[in-house]
């Protein structure tokens, strides 16, 4: 063996073993996805538990209630805050109308508002009776959803009532 074949040789079983080593920690990590893993997992999976069989059943009473009841809050709550500040607008604009008629700053043509209205109730009511079958068809999916999912719409219920109230 020459003095040049011997490093060559040592090269050669270096690349090897640092092959090797390279292979040993491919096979040490698992590659995971987390977009799969987010859309295997929900976030209530950990206070649950996972259980199997039919999406009504596949959570216990007590997880079906806690989802029901936190989502039923935050639509009440939101839909009391909404509502207050729709209200407000509606009844301040109202209020502003009425006190800018009194004072002369505005002349209303009630009859005007009243044919426009009339116009747009006979409009609406067209309307409504072509869009009949979506709403219908929206009403026994609802129906539906609440009957397979009686645990989960109760504590939706109460949840929104305590949102309401709070």
């Amino acid at each position: 063996m020459t003095s040049h074949a011997a490093p060559k040789m040592a090269e050669q079983q270096h690349g090897r073993v640092a092959s090797a080593a390279q292979d040993d920690e491919d096979e040490a990590y698992e590659i995971v996805d987390l977009s799969t893993h987010a859309r295997t997992q929900q976030w209530w999976s950990a206070v649950s538990g996972n259980n199997s069989g039919p999406i009504a059943e596949k959570y216990s009473v007590a997880a079906q209630i806690m989802m029901g009841g936190m989502t039923g809050w935050c639509a009440g709550y939101l839909f009391q805050r909404v509502g207050k500040i729709a209200a407000t607008a509606v009844g301040g604009g109202f209020l502003l109308l009425q006190i800018a008629n009194h004072s002369g700053y505005v002349q209303v043509d009630w009859k005007k508002v009243e044919k426009d209205v009339n116009t747009a109730k006979r409009r609406l009511k067209k309307k409504a009776n072509k869009a009949a079958p979506e709403i219908n068809t929206f009403i026994e999916e609802a129906t539906e959803f609440v009957k397979k999912n009686i645990v989960v719409s109760s504590g939706f219920v109460g949840g929104f009532l305590l949102g309401l109230a709070s």
